[in-house]
C-alpha cells in the first residue's frame, strides 16, 4: 500500500490540529521527500542517528516530536544541520514533525501515552492549551503511600533514573504530569491540586520551589518521558492507510 505525501500530512493535521497552537517551530511537513509513502519511521528527535536508521530501513518518511527547525535558531545550513538535511534530501525522505500538538492529544499524545505507561488516569487538564494532565492512579484510589514510592514506580516503568525533590514521605493521591521540559507548569499543577508533579526536567529554581511548597517534583528525563506519543500517532495514521510503520528509539540520557 502507498499513500500520497499530502494525504499523510492532511491526516496528521486533522488528528493533531496544529492550528490551535502557538508553537516554538513549524508543525507539519518540514522537509519534502518522495511524493508517495509506503513506510514511515517514528522517533523522538530528527537526529542524524535517526535519519541514518530510517535510510537503513528504506523508509519514505520520518515522524518526530522534535523536528529540525526552531524559532530563533541560526538559519544557516552548516555543520550538523547540513548533515541532517543532506541525508534526508539525498534519500528523498519526508520529515513530519509535531511539537506541542503531539504533547496535547488527549489519547495518542505524549502526555496521554505517558499516563498510560504509568497507570495514571487523567481527570482534568491545566495550563496553556490544556497541556498539563491531572489525575490519579488507575484502579488504586489510595494512590501511593509516598512520593518516594511514586518515584520508584516511574523509575521502574521508564527504566531510567529519576530525580525526586520535595517531601519524599508524603502520601500521593492527585498526580500532575506534563512531558519534556514542562517544569514551568509546576505552579499551575500545584494550583490545580497536585500532590506530585512529573515531567522530564528540573531546573535549579524549581528544586527550591518544590521544597518550599511541599509538593513532590519528579524529573524522569526529557527523552524518556516523550518516547510514546510519536509511535502512537504514526502507528495510528499508518494503520488508516495500510502502510508500514516502525518506531526507532535513539537513546538519549537527557
Amino acid at each position: 500500500m502507498r499513500v500520497k505525501r499530502a494525504e499523510l500530512l492532511d491526516a496528521f493535521d486533522s488528528l493533531l490540529q496544529p492550528e490551535r497552537f502557538k508553537d516554538y517551530g513549524p508543525n507539519g511537513l518540514q522537509v519534502e521527500g518522495k511524493p508517495e509513502i509506503r513506510k514511515i519511521i517514528s522517533g523522538v528527535t530528527a537526529s542524524l542517528a535517526l535519519i541514518e536508521a530510517a535510510v537503513a530501513a528504506q523508509a519514505d518518511a520520518i515522524f518526530v516530536h522534535h523536528g529540525l527547525f526552531w524559532r530563533g535558531q541560526d538559519g544557516r545550513v552548516t555543520g550538523w544541520m547540513k548533515q541532517r538535511l543532506a541525508l534526508l534530501l539525498a534519500n528523498d525522505i519526508n520529515l513530519y514533525a509535531y511539537h506541542l500538538p503531539l504533547d496535547a492529544h488527549p489519547e495518542l499524545g505524549n502526555n496521554a501515552q505517558l499516563g498510560l505507561q504509568l497507570g495514571l488516569k487523567a481527570e482534568r487538564y491545566f495550563g496553556d492549551n490544556n497541556l498539563g494532565f491531572l489525575g490519579m492512579r488507575s484502579g488504586a484510589s489510595a494512590g501511593f503511600d509516598s512520593a518516594e514510592k511514586l518515584a520508584e514506580h516511574v523509575k521502574h516503568v521508564l527504566n531510567r533514573p529519576v530525580a525526586l525533590v520535595g517531601p519524599a514521605q508524603s502520601a500521593i493521591k492527585n498526580i500532575a504530569w506534563c512531558t519534556g521540559g514542562a517544569q514551568g507548569y509546576f505552579e499551575d499543577a500545584i494550583a490545580a491540586g497536585a500532590d506530585a508533579f512529573i515531567t522530564g526536567e528540573i531546573s535549579e529554581p524549581q528544586a527550591h520551589h518544590a521544597r518550599e511548597m511541599g509538593v513532590a517534583f519528579i524529573a524522569c528525563g526529557h527523552h524518556a518521558s516523550e518516547r510514546y506519543g510519536a509511535p502512537a500517532v504514526a502507528g495510528h495514521v499508518a494503520a488508516q492507510f495500510g502502510i508500514t510503520h516502525s518506531f526507532i528509539d535513539i537513546d538519549n540520557p537527557a
